[in-house]
């Protein structure tokens, strides 16, 4: 059983954060696809965050379900919605526009995500 303290989760997630915006500002030396894994990690990472006391596959499942469902909403377009998407928040939170390839990078980041807390979980066992 993995013990998730809380204080360590949110500095992972702010670390993971802090990443995202860096890899916005290096664009031009990193790929964009690399915000989209590190966004679905956060998501990983809130969730076992918030449902501390769940396995790392039921984490898994709910930041999967999670972000499919967001990048699922991108195909619905209201003018309030389009408008806060249109914001820097918005845009971070929400993203634009629809792809399958979000998808899959949401997935490998969520995967990174579970075999980190794998990892961790081994190490601290080990000690």
């Amino acid at each position: 059983m993995i013990i998730r303290k809380r204080l360590y989760y949110l500095m992972i997630v702010i670390g993971v954060i802090i990443l995202g915006l860096l890899s916005r500002e290096l664009s031009s030396w990193l790929p964009k696809w690399i915000g989209s894994i590190l966004w679905a990690t956060m998501v990983f990472f809130i969730m076992g965050f918030i449902f501390r006391d769940r396995t790392t596959r039921h984490i898994g499942l709910m930041a999967t379900v999670f972000s499919i469902g967001v990048e699922a909403a991108k195909l619905y377009h209201t003018p309030k919605i389009d408008a806060f998407r249109y914001t820097t928040i918005g845009g971070l939170l929400l993203g634009h526009v629809f792809s399958w390839n979000n998808i899959f990078l949401y997935i490998t980041g969520i995967g990174m995500g579970a075999i980190c807390e794998n990892l961790w979980s081994r190490i601290q066992i080990s000690k």
